[in-house]
């Protein structure tokens, strides 16, 4: 389900990306580098918790969890600085 998001997402950047500046792209693909990252350790994270059990279990899943948040907030905050950038040209 994941990929079939993450193509998604990045189907919709490429329809998008012939709106926008090369300026406007730069940042915002520089945030989406950063969430994809994190989302990378969030999937490890997530390998790893399956080879646990128990409380070190739920630890690394709520810590893949955490991850996965933060890059949501980072192509959150990509978009919004894309956008500032728009608005300034």
């Amino acid at each position: 389900m994941k990929t079939f998001v993450t193509v998604l997402g990045l189907a919709s950047m490429v329809a998008l990306a012939a709106c926008d500046s090369k300026q406007e792209n730069k940042v915002e693909n520089a945030y989406e580098n950063q969430a994809a990252a994190l989302d990378n350790q969030a999937d490890n994270m997530e390998a790893m918790a399956d080879n646990l059990t128990g409380n070190a279990e739920n630890a690394a899943e709520n810590a893949a969890d955490v991850l996965e948040n933060k890059a949501d907030a980072t192509r959150e905050a990509g978009e919004k600085a894309a956008d500032a950038v728009e608005k300034k040209n």
